[in-house]
């Protein structure tokens, strides 16, 4: 091969342009996928809970499964001249809907242990938790909120006697969690429990006090009775949620997840096949939901 033939020379530079265009091409491509793959996964997922809007007028939804939250305090609503008093809404009735709910908690034992269980199972579930107790394991509440569940707002001290001088003494501490919870989280829940319920604690001033401030109250139609005196076992609770979960199409579960109920965690697995054995599907406490 005569490598001297000027043609000879004018097809190796021809070659090296062609490798050289084909590399630049090549390098791109991946560039390009990596690009459109970022893309794809920076696009935001849904967050799995609704935002309320700044008229309250996005809460009836078609799905128990999703948490409500609000990004504005009570003040903060008030100081923009925005409504706190919900809209009127029509409580959720279709299917057969077991509403497990959890209070007292966050725990760093208990708590991690039930959220395991839950998220084994695919299940929802609603933690009225305190604010003190929310200070103390800001991770598990974090964990809670990402895993879909809903918070809900259950005083800062569980302190009866300061709670339940006024409604406005009520207010005051349930808004002291609310800023808690939201430090943590982000937002704040529109969902609250009384501690020890309602009956015997409220008065007559209570319920147009907590419907002024958008709050919606939730007590409970089914009872694990994990609190009772006596140390009570695990079967005592898988009883009592069996019993009284026959003839129904709609329970609100009272159960707890803080220190000393370890007994709750044994017992929740077998809480959970029982319901899907009656046909229970599960969902989480919203102000859409029906009052026990």
């Amino acid at each position: 091969m005569n490598t001297h033939n000027p043609s000879f020379g004018r097809l190796l530079i021809l070659l090296f342009l062609l490798l050289v265009t084909s590399g630049c091409s090549s390098g791109m491509t991946p560039s390009s996928a990596d690009s459109d793959g970022s893309t794809a996964k920076s696009a935001e997922e849904p967050p799995g809970y609704v935002l309320a809007d700044d008229t309250l007028s996005n809460l009836q939804l078609d799905d128990p499964t999703v948490p409500v939250y609000d990004a504005l305090t009570i003040e903060e609503r008030r100081e923009r001249s925005l409504p706190t008093r919900m809209p009127a809404l029509t409580p959720f009735h279709e299917g057969k809907i077991a509403y497990l709910t959890f209070d007292d908690g966050p725990d760093d034992k208990n708590t991690p242990a039930i959220l395991d269980i839950l998220r084994e199972n695919h299940v929802p579930a609603t933690f009225y938790v305190t604010g003190q107790h929310a200070q103390l394991h800001p991770e598990v509440l974090r964990r809670i909120f990402e895993e879909h569940h809903a918070i809900g707002n259950h005083s800062f001290s569980h302190n009866y006697k300061t709670l339940y001088a006024s409604p406005a003494a009520f207010l005051s501490d349930m808004q002291k969690t609310d800023a808690v919870i939201r430090e943590i989280i982000g937002v704040r829940p529109l969902i609250l429990r009384a501690p020890g319920g309602v009956p015997g604690h409220f008065t007559a001033s209570y319920p147009p006090a907590l419907a002024d401030a958008g709050y919606s109250e939730h007590d409970w139609n089914v009872s694990s009775a994990d609190a009772a005196p006596g140390h009570p076992t695990a079967q005592d609770f898988i009883d009592n949620i069996d019993g009284q979960t026959n003839q129904k199409d709609f329970v609100i579960i009272l159960m707890h997840c803080s220190e000393g109920h370890e007994e709750t965690v044994k017992a929740l697995p077998e809480i959970l096949h029982i319901l899907k054995e009656k046909g229970f599907t599960f969902g989480v406490i919203t102000p859409m939901t029906p009052q026990p």
